[in-house]
């Protein structure tokens, strides 16, 4: 089973319904939520996540909203090592340093984000949740 590590973006894909990401991010949670693949995120993106709701939701809407979404991932804790690597990192985007060292550690079998770019060359994939999908597709 694949072992995915799910950037932010892809979870407001989600959560808000974005126009023309939004379908491949419900496929890739509907895997999940059948127990097809295994997806991951970082504390730091719970909170993140909460924050980017707050624009649309009120904080008690924000907070049931991350509830039932929390049960199909399972988050990752950031700790001193993760930081670490982090700040020692040739990752121009910090919080994308501290998402790919949370994979790393975690021993995650990719990333899944929607900003490939940021995350450069690194030593696992990162796929975008369509590329994930088709992937797939083609290999069952």
């Amino acid at each position: 089973m694949d072992k995915l590590f799910v950037d932010t973006n892809i979870i407001i894909d989600l959560l808000q319904k974005r126009e023309g990401f939004y379908e491949e991010a419900q496929e890739l949670f509907t895997l999940a939520d059948k127990k097809k693949v295994k997806l991951f995120i970082s504390s730091l993106t719970i909170a993140n996540t909460h924050f980017l709701l707050l624009r649309n939701y009120n904080s008690d809407e924000a907070r049931k909203i991350l509830a039932k979404f929390k049960v199909l991932v399972e988050v990752l804790p950031l700790d001193d090592k993760i930081i670490e690597l982090a700040l020692a990192s040739d990752l121009k985007d910090f919080e994308d340093a501290i998402q790919y060292y949370t994979t790393i550690e975690n021993n995650a079998n990719m990333i899944i984000t929607r900003n490939k770019k940021d995350f450069g060359k690194q030593t696992i994939p990162i796929l975008t949740a369509k590329e994930y999908l088709n992937r797939n597709k083609s290999v069952g």
